[in-house]
């Protein structure tokens, strides 16, 4: 038992939990075929000045992921010693293994290298209330180093109200909001950069482009070739297979602006069922750590259930997470 965690954790099993250092880059081999998770959790103890946002630019995680995988815990002044749950197993996204995949919901991207049995993921800022990221599928047509920024009428005319005018042009460097790279995507308006604002990674907080560390734009820089296919979804439930055993990770659900949405969460995840029918179609299942999981909405890949041929379909199962 996990004491510190909530109850949902504590399905985790101990092979899953390991004490590391810091990873450059979330470089993580992709699993066999026919299943689903890449990486361990890892358990730190906290050093007096850490903070999530600095953890976070270590381990390449994000400031909400980093909240919600601790509750309880100050993620401004965890205090030393204090154990930090590093949210570093995924279940990969759902569809293609190709290319960029970016999930809103988890605020992180995933990016599959062609010919080789790798996955990259990077936690990202995206779009903030009324200025939300799309759902889209698109692709990279242009990659940039050192990019200028021109703000467009709409940026410049919301500084402007905030008594911070905005010049027609800002110029390559520390201060450029575009950071060393960026990545212009087929969606007109939209972009993957770097970001002078490390705090604002893995939070809602642009203005519907897809923020990255410094570091981590300039790692896609020398990876990610133009062309390359972006398919960018917003699934708070992901269904995954690992061991034999089924596994559930779930986020706060988002709405068409990107906003943390009320919709009803029964429907959100029978409808993530039905995008992996292939192995929830006939399985023995754990309600109570579904309801469990769903309530949480910490980010943790938890095991559900198992697969048996005996049972019927799911679908027709009448349950509802919430209650």
């Amino acid at each position: 038992m996990l004491p510190r965690f909530p109850a949902v954790t504590r399905c985790l099993t101990l092979a899953a939990l390991c004490v590391a250092g810091p990873v450059a880059a979330l470089e993580l081999p992709l699993p066999p075929p026919g299943e689903d998770i890449v990486g361990q959790v890892q358990v730190i103890k906290a050093k007096y000045e850490d903070t999530f946002a600095d953890l976070g630019t270590t381990y390449d995680l994000g400031y909400s992921e980093m909240v919600a995988a601790n509750p309880g815990v100050d993620p401004w002044l965890p205090g030393a010693g204090t154990e930090i749950v590093l949210p570093t197993r995924f279940i990969l996204p759902p569809g293609p293994r190709e290319g960029i995949v970016i999930n809103l919901a988890e605020y992180r991207l995933y990016y599959y290298p062609k010919g080789r049995d790798v996955v990259y993921t990077f936690p990202l800022g995206i779009g903030r209330e009324g200025w939300g990221s799309p759902i889209a599928h698109t692709s990279i047509i242009a990659k940039t180093p050192n990019p200028t920024w021109t703000p467009p009428a709409s940026i410049k005319a919301e500084h402007a109200a905030d008594g911070d005018p905005l010049p027609n042009v800002v110029p390559a460097g520390p201060d450029n909001p575009l950071g060393p790279f960026k990545f212009t995507l087929g969606t007109p308006g939209y972009l993957i950069h770097g970001s002078n604002k490390k705090f604002g990674i893995g939070m809602r907080t642009s203005h519907g482009c897809f923020r990255m560390f410094n570091n981590n734009v300039l790692e896609m820089a020398d990876m990610v070739p133009v062309g390359t296919s972006v398919r960018i979804i917003s699934d708070p439930y992901k269904f995954g297979v690992s061991g034999g055993k089924v596994y559930l990770e779930a986020h706060t659900p988002l709405d068409d602006q990107g906003n943390p949405s009320v919709v009803d969460k029964h429907t959100g995840v029978i409808n993530a069922m039905l995008k992996r029918e292939d192995i929830t179609n006939n399985l023995r299942m754990n309600w109570d750590v579904v309801r469990d999981v769903v309530a949480a909405e910490d980010g943790l890949p938890v095991e559900i259930g198992v697969p048996d041929a005996s049972v019927p379909m799911v679908t027709s199962t009448p349950i509802d997470p919430l209650q």
